[in-house]
């Protein structure tokens, strides 16, 4: 039997007259794209069981996990439709590894209100185990795994179906509604206990940051690597890399790390030539892995470090020049990522490449 969707207080449909289909609980699932084993799940689960999906879910996670808050730490806030396209992007934060209870016990007190805010998404995740819980600002859930029968019986406990014809909230015309722009009196008891300040998710969430040591991320690479690919480069980055800086490093962090570094380096890199070099060392630990993966993974792992690639070949000047010797003999291919320097430098790397001589060669 269906279940119409609770949706939360910060998403509000608009009035119109084709209510004939409704929200209705259940989820979806297919293969990701380039993965033989990993499933992208999508479920739609009314507002008053994500807070014990949530809980449940951390059991998955081998009491090991990051936490995931997705918000706009500008105040721009005010009502506006989902449809657009003036909204700002949302800022991403991760926190560290740590114990996922600890996690739990750390959003408690807020999920409510992340629940329920509009501008507010949030999610739990351990790469290693191949395990991902997103509940985006439309407020929908998205799960990643390559254990599809194990989220299966998962949503099914929680007596939420499968269905062949998922209807999403933004299916139809909507707006994001924050707690602070929905009069009080209309609150429930639970969250009108709070003042303006808590009920702001600006504020909620900077303590939530606060509290799990977040660190902004940038969004723009995108991947999936089961637990089979992680175990075949842990094992690989064992036996090539030994006693390498970024050994004990995870490999799919490494990823997000060049993508971030190529991201300062098109802007302005402001570390130093130490710190440059340290960021071309991660690429290094990213070819090693491409050189000695299977043939299957190491075409995903260029895929998925193709994008950056280009655009850091593009921010290059001065390539008939070296900013390194490497004597590492493991890496077949010619590394350009050292043939030349980023065109826009902050005053540290300049400094230091005046010192080394960089413009007299």
């Amino acid at each position: 039997m269906k279940v119409s969707q609770i949706l939360p207080l910060g998403l509000r449909r608009w009035d119109d007259d084709n209510h004939s289909e409704i929200c209705s609980e259940g989820y979806e699932f297919s293969l990701l794209e380039d993965c033989d084993n990993a499933y992208r799940f999508t479920a739609v689960a009314s507002a008053t069981k994500i807070a014990a999906i949530f809980k449940n879910f951390a059991r998955f996670l081998n009491n090991e996990a990051f936490f995931i808050l997705e918000y706009y730490p500008e105040e721009s806030l005010s009502l506006r439709p989902s449809t657009s396209a003036e909204r700002p992007t949302p800022a991403v934060f991760y926190s560290p590894y740590m114990d996922a209870d600890l996690i739990i016990r750390t959003i408690t007190p807020y999920l409510e209100r992340m629940v329920h805010d509009g501008f507010v998404g949030f999610g739990l995740a351990n790469n290693r185990k191949g395990l991902e819980l997103f509940y985006s600002e439309e407020k929908v859930l998205t799960f990643f795994t390559d254990n599809h029968l194990r989220i299966t019986n998962f949503l099914t406990e929680l007596n939420i179906p499968s269905t062949d014809h998922l209807i999403l909230p933004q299916d139809f015309g909507h707006d994001h509604l924050s707690l602070l722009s929905i009069p009080r009196e209309t609150l429930p008891l639970s969250l009108q206990r709070y003042n303006g300040e808590d009920l702001n998710s600006v504020c909620f969430c900077e303590d939530l940051t606060d509290l799990l040591n977040m660190y902004e991320v940038e969004e723009g690479l995108s991947f999936f690597l089961t637990r089979k690919e992680q175990e075949e480069i842990s094992e690989l980055v064992k036996t090539k890399l030994g006693d390498h800086d970024f050994a004990e490093a995870e490999f799919g962090g490494l990823l997000l790390d060049w993508s971030d570094f190529v991201t300062e380096c098109e802007h302005s890199f402001d570390g130093d030539l130490w710190e440059y070099k340290q960021g071309l060392k991660i690429r290094d630990t990213i070819q090693t892995v491409i050189d000695h993966a299977p043939a299957p993974l190491a075409g995903k792992i260029i895929s998925i470090v193709n994008e950056p690639d280009r655009l850091f070949s593009t921010i290059l000047t001065d390539r008939f020049k070296r900013i390194d010797h490497p004597e590492d003999g493991q890496l077949s291919q010619e590394r350009f990522w050292y043939q030349g320097i980023v065109r826009n430098q902050g005053s540290d790397l300049r400094r230091d490449l005046i010192r080394s001589g960089w413009f007299k060669r």
